[in-house]
């Protein structure tokens, strides 16, 4: 039997790589995201299919999407409060 330990301190638990680098690519463009990460595969010719490839072979380079993921999250949260006016209790 497997024991498997629950992530609760994890932000990136459950989220797929894949969806991590499509919606930074859909909110940055694939330029921005080759400028922050130095890869071939976010600058020529670039794909969600080669660059998952990629990334799923290479630690360093998957580490960075993870954070730059992990900061969209948080900035989207951020803006989502001030738009909420920041009070949960409505």
């Amino acid at each position: 039997m497997t024991d498997v330990t629950p992530q609760k301190n994890n932000p990136l638990h459950g989220i797929k790589l894949e969806t991590m680098l499509t919606e930074l690519v859909d909110t940055y463009c694939w330029e921005f995201l080759a400028d922050n990460v130095n890869v071939n595969c976010f600058k020529k010719d670039p794909s969600i299919k080669s660059s998952l490839t990629f990334l799923r072979k290479t630690p360093w380079a998957r580490t960075k999407i993870e954070g730059m993921y992990l900061k969209y999250i948080i900035r989207a949260q951020k803006k989502k409060e001030t738009l909420l006016g920041g009070d949960d209790n409505i």
